[in-house]
C-alpha cells in the first residue's frame, strides 16, 4: 500500500487548523479537534494523520 501524500496544514492564531489536499481545502478543525490534531502530527506521520481526518485514507 502506498503512503498518503499531498497534504499540508496551517495552524492559525485563533486555534483553527486548515488542512489542504493537493492545494484544495479539505477540512477545517476547531477547538479540541484542532488541538488533538496538532498533538498527533508531532508524534505520528503527518500525511497519514491528515489522510485519516479528511477521509482520504485507504486501508
Amino acid at each position: 500500500m502506498s503512503q498518503p501524500t499531498g497534504f499540508e496544514y496551517k495552524a492559525h492564531k485563533n486555534g483553527s487548523v486548515v488542512i489542504k489536499h493537493n492545494g484544495k481545502k479539505a477540512t477545517v478543525l476547531r477547538g479540541e479537534r484542532a488541538q488533538k490534531f496538532l498533538r498527533r502530527v508531532e508524534s505520528r506521520d503527518p500525511q497519514e494523520v491528515m489522510a485519516r481526518i479528511t477521509g482520504n485514507y485507504k486501508r
